[in-house]
């Protein structure tokens, strides 16, 4: 069988083979991405775990409104070669909407582009940034942490490992968790489950994680409502 994540990787995997196994140790939504043809019945040979990206998304874009007050525009680092982005883009869209915030896209295809990207940034005034879910982004996550402090802007991103390299803040599931929930499809799978009957599990616990040193640094105090909620400070 196969074991991956990220929806760049599992498409690739599933337009190869309609035979092989695949767990999907995290995936944006595969029923939007039209991979699975439900939660419950996932269908063919695919199955794992999903994080639901799209209602996360709005959330992320909150939590950083609320911890930055004075937040009016908004870059978006994403990468327009992973369709999950594309779709999340959208949900940036409504949430900026309904939060009375501006948002600029800052693509990043390939680690390459991400210096030009933060030209566009600087240029576009922004003042927050958030950080789509993408496998290559969270591989290059010192260097956009580095990046982002040298310009000074208080950033939200979707996994806890941006915070342990220096960021600000993240929201979002554990991916260490869903990687050892994953192990547990293997098993049943090479005891004789088929992927088409294992329904495909959602995130239950999400992670806030603030870290004060970076605030301090930026100048910015967190609000205590949103210290309050935070499942890890790191001071």
């Amino acid at each position: 069988m196969l074991v991956t994540s990220g929806s760049e990787a599992i498409l690739t995997l599933k337009r190869a083979t309609d035979v092989v196994p695949i767990i999907m140790a995290t995936v944006m939504d595969p029923v939007a991405l039209g991979i699975a043809a439900s939660l419950a019945k996932p269908g063919g040979n695919l199955t794992g775990l999903a994080i639901l990206s799209l209602e996360l998304t709005s959330k992320r874009l909150q939590l950083l409104k609320e911890a930055v007050p004075r937040l009016s525009r908004v870059a978006v680092l994403w990468n327009p070669a992973n369709p999950g982005n594309v779709l999340q883009l959208r949900e940036v869209e409504t949430a900026s909407q309904t939060l009375g915030l501006r948002w600029q896209g800052a693509a990043v295809r390939r680690p390459g582009e991400l210096a030009s990207a933060f030209e566009a940034i600087v240029s576009a005034q922004s003042n927050g940034l958030l950080a789509i879910e993408d496998s290559m982004l969270v591989s290059y996550r010192s260097r956009i942490v580095e990046s982002v402090a040298r310009i000074r802007l208080p950033a939200m991103y979707a996994f806890r490992q941006f915070v342990d390299a220096g960021g600000l803040m993240s929201y979002g599931p554990s991916i260490p968790d869903s990687f050892r929930r994953a192990a547990v499809y293997v098993d049943k799978i090479l005891k004789g489950a088929k992927p088409a009957d294992l329904p495909v599990e959602q995130p239950t616990k999400f992670e806030l994680v603030i870290n004060l040193k970076t605030a301090k640094a930026l100048g910015l105090t967190i609000p205590q409502t949103i210290l309050l909620r935070a499942d890890q400070v790191i001071e």
